[in-house]
């Protein structure tokens, strides 16, 4: 596969998984052509090592075309370089809140999105125009042109901080949210999103589906991302004792990233137009303290933990508490069901992050 040369290796190994869970699921793809947004971001460069390694599978009796959008504004990864001349692979710089023709798709997946508190907090308007009105114009397309199915990407982060009676919390649970928190540019935007594609199903039969996930992580996800488990493997490359910026008692379960994608590609392959679907783990619910130990436990160094508290009076304004998903309703409609352990996902992140110790911030 000289073409594929330039594609990480940790993220292909990951792909492999994903098709091999899926089987005969692979072949819609055949022949189809794909528009992802996002397709720089954590879960679109997941999805791009997908759709590339997919077409040199075997699996397909035609390849899929991948149409590749992202406004580059991370910059632009080492992995793309010499990826351009790939027949069925088109990247372009493109901001899905600018509305401007493009080529007709059978599949989109809008994952064009800021999704690190840290960043969304510091490009809240961003944040929020490309939830809304990124998607409205996707959604205004696939009326006109319509498409075999259509995957919005909202979050856990639409339940807010739930009550402890909905936890585990289901997608019947109607959250508990601020709309004016420091968090509810993200929050909010992604629960109007959800409001939009269920509306645009229901009026004009575009066949949205909407993913919730639940804490995603693995390799893909840069180490300077400002999520936890990024920050838990910088402080130990660089040699420091893991710091907390709480007390460390919120907890939440991880979802590793192959079996996040099955989960959103069983979503988007399915028949269940308007709906929404949680995508994570059920156990273990896992305390920050107990994570960064893992973390620690898993690296094989000699470091401890340090509580401290942070500069930012609002860094755990509306901070959920607790985050864990029901994962019911997906398992009986989609077959969806995570295979990676917590202990084994975290061991390949770190071995992802061994060879991506540096990366541009934002």
């Amino acid at each position: 596969m000289p073409h594929l040369q330039s594609l990480d290796p940790h993220l292909s190994r990951d792909s492999s998984r994903v098709i091999e869970t899926l089987g005969e699921k692979n072949s819609r793809f055949s022949g189809k052509t794909v528009l992802l947004t996002g397709a720089t971001g954590f879960l679109g460069t997941q999805f791009v090592h997908y759709f590339l390694n997919l077409n040199q599978s075997g699996l397909l009796k035609q390849p899929c075309r991948l149409l590749a959008w992202d406004n580059f504004s991370r910059g632009i990864p080492d992995w793309l370089a010499g990826l351009q001349e790939l027949p069925d692979f088109r990247v372009e710089k493109r901001d899905v809140i600018e509305r401007a023709p493009f080529e007709h798709a059978d599949f989109v997946i809008h994952a064009a999105s800021i999704a690190s508190p840290s960043y969304y907090r510091l490009h809240p308007i961003e944040t929020m125009d490309a939830n809304v009105q990124g998607l409205r114009n996707l959604l205004d397309d696939a009326v006109v042109r319509p498409v075999e199915s259509f995957l919005y990407f909202s979050t856990s982060e639409i339940y807010g901080d739930p009550d402890p009676a909905n936890i585990p919390t289901a997608e019947t649970y109607r959250g508990n949210v601020s709309c004016t928190g420091p968090r509810a540019c993200y929050d909010e935007s992604k629960r109007y999103g959800e409001t939009l594609s269920v509306n645009f199903f229901q009026q004009h039969k575009v066949p949205v589906k909407t993913a919730r996930p639940f804490n995603n992580y693995g390799p893909g996800l840069k180490i300077t991302d400002k999520r936890v488990i990024p920050d838990f493997f910088r402080d130990i490359l660089a040699g420091r004792n893991i710091t907390l910026l709480s007390k460390g008692n919120a907890t939440r379960t991880f979802c590793y990233v192959s079996d996040a994608i099955t989960g959103y590609l069983l979503i988007l392959l399915s028949d269940h137009s308007g709906e929404a679907f949680n995508i994570g783990t059920v156990e273990p619910e896992i305390s920050m303290t107990d994570l960064a130990q893992l973390a620690i436990d898993v690296s094989g160094k000699d470091l401890s933990i340090e509580f401290k508290n942070s500069a930012d009076p609002e860094y755990l304004t509306d901070n959920p508490q607790r985050r864990c998903p029901t994962i019911a309703k997906a398992q009986k409609l989609l077959g969806y069901s995570p295979k990676i352990s917590l202990r084994e996902g975290l061991r390949n992140t770190y071995e992802y992050y061994l060879d991506h110790s540096d990366a541009v911030e934002g």
